[in-house]
């Protein structure tokens, strides 16, 4: 299994240029079978990764464009009249899928957005007094632009909390930018990616997590990251029980893709930027006490950064 881990990370490096740690979250993210929210400025390479990461696992693939009039109905399908045979027919929509792809989801409105709360909880939709379960495994990864673009809504915090790690790709290095300047477009790859993980190996990779161990000593660390995000007044919303659950699964993802069966503090500080960031909420004495100057980008620089201030402040060892 760590073979076709290491092929599947070759495959999209391939395609996804210089952002290696992105890459191998977004892949732990998908082992342990959460879903991935991707945060950027446009033309970042979002919607290139997520068509990578869905073909090195050869998974049923759909993707959808949220714009402001998409509709409930458009995601998950409805009823159809036929008149043929007089009686209604359900017609699956693009959310009966392996890996959806949910495209600027903060583009569509709040109602919209809020079809997938089920799928992505429960893996099934409830229509027409009928529940239908989703294919195994599902997956939503979404992309969404900074909420200060124009015609974007923000995300519910109902809904944030669903997606188990949110990753920003940033702007390439000089080195990558340059190869990506000089090489054809990279997306025609695409369609050559080779198969790296069946729906078998994802499930016997998750069973397998529930065998890596976690020491009471990583367990009162993460306990204590927890519960400084709730009593810290510069923090507004903090870590809920499904955060905390969030961080424990990843980290043990992150331990088992280095072929360990234990995790270390070292795996919980991979994570937690990730698991946590889009969970967090920063007050306004936050701002107060940190802030340097009265630019709206440092504040905003800040929240970005707030998972990292956490950990910076809460010890390894409990004193």
């Amino acid at each position: 299994m760590q073979n076709k881990i290491h092929n599947a990370l070759e495959q999209i490096n391939r395609t996804v240029l210089g952002k290696d740690e992105q890459i191998r979250l977004a892949l732990c993210c998908l082992l342990g079978g959460g879903h991935l929210l991707l945060e950027d400025l446009p033309g970042m390479g979002k919607t290139t990764l997520a068509h990578t990461l869905a073909g090195v696992m050869g998974l049923a693939f759909r993707r959808i464009q949220f714009t402001s009039d998409l509709l409930p109905a458009d995601i998950l399908g409805g009823s159809v009249f036929d008149p043929s045979s007089g009686q209604f027919h359900f017609h699956e929509g693009p959310v009966f899928c392996q890996v959806l792809m949910a495209d600027e989801i903060n583009r569509a409105t709040p109602r919209t957005q809020s079809a997938l709360l089920e799928a992505m909880e429960e893996g099934q939709v409830s229509l027409d007094g009928e529940t239908r379960p989703l294919p195994e495994p599902f997956f939503v990864i979404a992309t969404q632009n900074p909420s200060e673009l124009a015609g974007t809504y923000p995300l519910p915090e109902s809904q944030t909390d669903r997606f188990l790690m949110c990753l920003s790709l940033g702007y390439p290095d000089r080195a990558s930018e340059r190869q990506l300047l000089a090489d054809p477009d990279r997306r025609l790859q695409l369609p050559t990616l080779q198969v790296c993980l069946t729906p078998a190996d994802l499930q016997s990779w998750q069973q397998s997590l529930i065998d890596v161990q976690l020491s009471d000593a990583v367990l009162d660390y993460i306990q204590r990251l927890i519960q400084f995000t709730r009593q810290s007044p510069r923090i507004q919303l903090g870590l809920s029980p499904r955060g905390g659950l969030a961080i424990v699964r990843a980290a043990r993802c992150y331990a088992l893709m280095d072929g360990r069966k234990y995790v270390t503090p070292d795996d919980v500080q991979a994570v937690f930027s990730a698991v946590a960031n889009h969970r967090l909420s920063g007050s306004d004495a936050m701002v107060d006490a940190l802030a340097v100057t009265d630019q709206p980008s440092d504040r905003d620089q800040l929240q970005e950064n707030l998972a990292q201030w956490v950990l910076a402040s809460v010890n390894v060892l409990s004193e």
